[in-house]
């Protein structure tokens, strides 16, 4: 089993920037692939990024191409999101993900967190 909790949400005006954190616990973290998704409200759970147990192979959603990046450090079980320029339509919740597969797809995740609450208003 592996634990992940997620840290940095809050809330942003337009064009600013946060970075969540994702903690592992359990299972040595580096064996996993990691994700984040995000779920606004009235809306499916979607996915923003995910990157590889190395983290040389990396994928992102289009809509946070550019503006985001996914990062790990295996040495400290976390994971990390780095969001800029942030729009009023990156507001949701988002999860921290990991599981057997590099995945963009939440059906195939074994592991979740709790998630964090990012607003992004004026």
């Amino acid at each position: 089993q592996v634990q992940l909790a997620e840290s940095g949400g809050g809330l942003v005006q337009p064009g600013g920037s946060l970075r969540l954190s994702c903690a592992g616990s359990g299972r040595p973290f580096s064996d996993y692939p990691m994700a984040w998704f995000r779920q606004a409200p009235g809306k499916e759970r979607e996915f923003v990024a995910a990157l590889s147990w190395s983290g040389d192979t990396t994928y992102y959603a289009n809509s946070v191409k550019g503006r985001f990046t996914i990062a790990r450090n295996n040495a400290q079980n976390t994971v990390y999101l780095q969001m800029n320029s942030l729009k009023p339509e990156d507001t949701g919740v988002y999860y921290c993900a990991g599981g057997r597969l590099l995945t963009t797809k939440d059906d195939l995740v074994d592991y979740w967190g709790q998630g964090t609450q990012v607003t992004v208003s004026s």
